[in-house]
């Protein structure tokens, strides 16, 4: 067994991927022709985005929202970064809010929280010292 995908259900998939590739500099992998469904190149686990439409579709008892919701939803995409601060102020330049400053960990890791604007909560963080 292996993860293979994280999805998350968004209001507008084509504006999650871009959002991404403009905060992260992650790149676009593929988006569905009827914009319901897209991918980022993140490596060995795919990082993608299913409109609200499909999710109501595949879960028809429904679903708690991320963009729907007051707070973040308890979990969270965690992406490694050497440079925390850079990245934390690009992702709030393209329309992220800060929850948590770039802060150093007592375990010697600094990370920071930005929700994005499909609501998504994000960590930014360097790599955990071994």
């Amino acid at each position: 067994m292996k993860l293979g995908y994280t999805i998350v259900y968004v209001p507008d998939v084509a504006a999650s991927l871009a959002f991404f590739e403009t905060a992260f500099g992650l790149s676009r992998r593929f988006l569905h022709e009827s914009g319901d469904y897209g991918e980022l190149d993140t490596g060995e686990t795919t990082l993608a985005f299913a409109s609200l439409a499909l999710g109501r579709m595949n879960l028809p008892a429904g679903f708690v929202a991320a963009s729907e919701s007051p707070v973040p939803l308890g979990m969270e995409i965690a992406l490694i970064t050497p440079d925390v601060a850079a990245v934390h102020a690009r992702a709030l330049a393209a329309g992220a809010v800060e929850l948590q400053a770039p802060d150093a960990k007592p375990w010697g890791q600094t990370v920071s929280h930005v929700r994005c604007p499909a609501g998504t909560l994000v960590e930014i963080c360097s790599p955990v010292q071994a």
